[in-house]
């Protein structure tokens, strides 16, 4: 058995340059590096084996930080997500409340008499409250002498 030689620089670079061109390492080149390095062709080999399994090990690190990263945005995200669900929860509840103390109010205001719910009935205008603008009775409203103010509405003040 031989004695294990420490690599000079110049054939560490040199190794290094040949992987970074071709990671795998056929029977001609091996012999050419290592006549050219002035190694023994099993110990070119050996690097070369070594140095794939550093690059492998090296690729998967990187693979996994790059998981990690995105799983960790995911997580924020869906934190975020679920913290804006819970708001949005919220605030359906709070207008549930609303609507049904509003309903609650309609309800009787209505059933106070017989009379007021006939007069209700009459004010109410079904125009109006088929464009959903309920509670905008003088939505149509105009002052008068108001005309002037609207191009091509000034013969209206005549007639006021």
């Amino acid at each position: 058995m031989t004695k294990k030689r420490k690599l000079s620089q110049e054939q560490v670079d040199l190794l290094e340059h040949h992987f970074g061109n071709e990671h795998k390492l056929e029977s001609e080149r091996k012999d050419r590096l290592a006549s050219e390095l002035g190694l023994d062709p099993r110990q070119v080999a050996v690097w070369f084996q070594n140095r794939r399994a550093r690059w492998k090990n090296k690729k998967l690190e990187e693979g996994f930080s790059k998981l990690k990263s995105d799983h960790d945005e995911v997580v924020l995200e869906k934190c975020r997500l679920e913290s804006e669900v819970t708001k949005l929860k919220e605030k359906l509840c709070e207008a549930k409340k609303e609507i049904q103390r509003l309903g609650e109010r309609v309800d009787r205001g209505s059933s106070n008499s017989p009379s007021s719910s006939l007069t209700m009935e009459a004010m109410d205008t079904p125009f109006l409250g088929e464009f959903g603008l309920e509670g905008y009775d003088n939505v149509f409203y105009i002052a008068e002498n108001s005309y002037n103010n609207i191009p091509g509405m000034e013969w209206m003040n005549m007639y006021m």
